[in-house]
């Protein structure tokens, strides 16, 4: 059950975190309120933190597997939301990449 909030809050944190620095592309908001913004990063670091934590518990206090965790979910969470908000279509890098993002996070939750 860890694991599973772990990763819940690395996705919540990672979608956040793109709002965070690319909101500034795509709405003004974002633009004129560089302050605000940034500020909004302290509450963003309570949730990588307790990712961290939920996941490392969740993997019997191992930390390296909670960092390729976080990772992967960050590369897969970017990939949407520039898809999504930007357009940007997948190139057949991005997609190995992903394709590698995903597979890391199977290798660290799924091998014991």
């Amino acid at each position: 059950m860890n694991l599973l909030y772990g990763v819940l809050l690395f996705i919540i944190a990672h979608i956040g975190a793109f709002f965070q620095l690319n909101g500034q592309f795509k709405w003004d908001f974002f633009k004129n309120n560089e302050w605000f913004i940034a500020a909004c990063g302290i509450i963003l670091s309570f949730f990588y933190i307790w990712a961290t934590k939920y996941t490392v518990q969740g993997m019997g206090g191992l930390l390296w597997p909670s960092r390729f965790i976080g990772f992967g979910i960050g590369m897969v969470t970017y990939a949407l939301g520039v898809g999504y908000f930007f357009n940007e279509g997948i190139t057949t890098k991005t997609l190995i990449s992903l394709g590698l993002s995903l597979i890391l996070i199977c290798i660290q939750v799924l091998w014991k």
